[in-house]
């Protein structure tokens, strides 16, 4: 995930307080490396803690993937947060300092924090490193309301994050399986006689403009709408021309999030991908994650998702993908 706030961070205190809103939640069992560059916070990656059980030679994989991620960023320096207890982080920790060291990549600090309270294995002075640990800034600090005013948002964990992009349920969702079956009658429509293929894709032009222009007014689209926009992305024509014109707004993220919960199951990869391409764009790399996870997980062979995943998988940047363009 790729920072796009100007919080002013000073010292490991406030890095540890900006963390949740840049992932976008309070992360718990994780590892956090964060890459700076001419004083900046470039780079943010968050990796689950290994299986306590995980043997040797996959342990050593997972820490030389970690590494290859941070390293393709070409940081100046590299912060290194582990969440958890003591006995989890601190070797874990260690070694990926050790693993980034040993392919030229300087360390700031590294940190541990759990239970509202924060180490560093870099610092051995116990008058601003007590080995008690030092509290973390409270819900409110200068930080928290720097973020909140930015528009940055902290979940209280990835579950959280996982939920908003869940299907709707219910009534709505009662409501929305009906809308889908009348939209793919009018579909079947479309395709009778000739010149089928051009009705589907002027519709589908269409009806991606229609949306756009509904939720960049602030407004929403009927179960209708909705239901017939995600039928019409099942043409890759539709979905790639959708793509194109997909930017970092944070107007479209909201269109695609509520498009992705409320249409039928079969229709989900097409809207997760907007989302997931969107969320990319604005450097909220969670929830691209979530929401390409949503797409393989109904459709574990589509193309645009699996390109997604590796493009997030290898920590590619919003900003190189720019300079290959230009």
């Amino acid at each position: 995930m790729r920072a796009e706030t100007s919080l002013v961070v000073r010292n490991s205190a406030d890095l540890i307080a900006a963390l949740p809103f840049l992932m976008g939640y309070h992360p718990h069992e994780t590892v956090a490396l964060v890459g700076m560059r001419r004083g900046l916070l470039d780079f943010c990656g968050s990796f689950d803690l290994p299986p306590p059980d995980l043997g040797e030679p996959d342990l050593r994989l997972a820490i030389r993937a970690m590494s290859a991620t941070m390293l393709r960023q070409e940081p100046d320096l590299v912060v290194i947060v582990g969440y958890g207890p003591r006995e989890r982080i601190t070797p874990l920790v260690l070694r990926i300092a050790e693993a980034l060291q040993a392919v030229g990549v300087r360390i700031d600090d590294v940190l541990r924090v759990h239970e509202g309270r924060w180490w560093s294995y870099v610092c051995d002075d116990q008058e601003c490193c007590p080995a008690e640990g030092t509290p973390c800034l409270p819900p409110d600090s200068v930080i928290a309301a720097e973020a909140t005013f930015l528009g940055q948002v902290a979940l209280p964990s990835r579950r959280d994050l996982v939920a908003q992009v869940s299907p709707v349920e219910g009534p709505a969702r009662v409501a929305m399986t009906a809308a889908t079956e009348r939209a793919r009658s009018r579909f079947e429509s479309l395709l009778e006689g000739d010149g089928a293929t051009k009705r589907i894709r002027q519709a589908g032009r269409l009806a991606v403009r229609e949306a756009e222009k509904r939720y960049r007014s602030g407004a929403v689209l009927t179960d209708a709408e909705t239901a017939w926009l995600g039928v019409l992305l099942a043409d890759l024509a539709v979905e790639d021309y959708a793509v194109d014109r997909t930017g970092p707004q944070e107007w479209r993220a909201g269109l695609w999030t509520d498009v992705l919960r409320r249409v039928e199951p079969v229709h989900v990869p097409a809207p997760a991908c907007l989302l997931g391409f969107t969320a990319w764009q604005l450097g909220r790399g969670a929830l691209a994650r979530v929401a390409v996870d949503r797409a393989l997980d109904v459709e574990p062979g589509h193309e645009l998702a699996g390109m997604l995943h590796q493009l997030l998988g290898f920590a590619i940047s919003p900003t190189m993908v720019r300079r290959w363009r230009r």
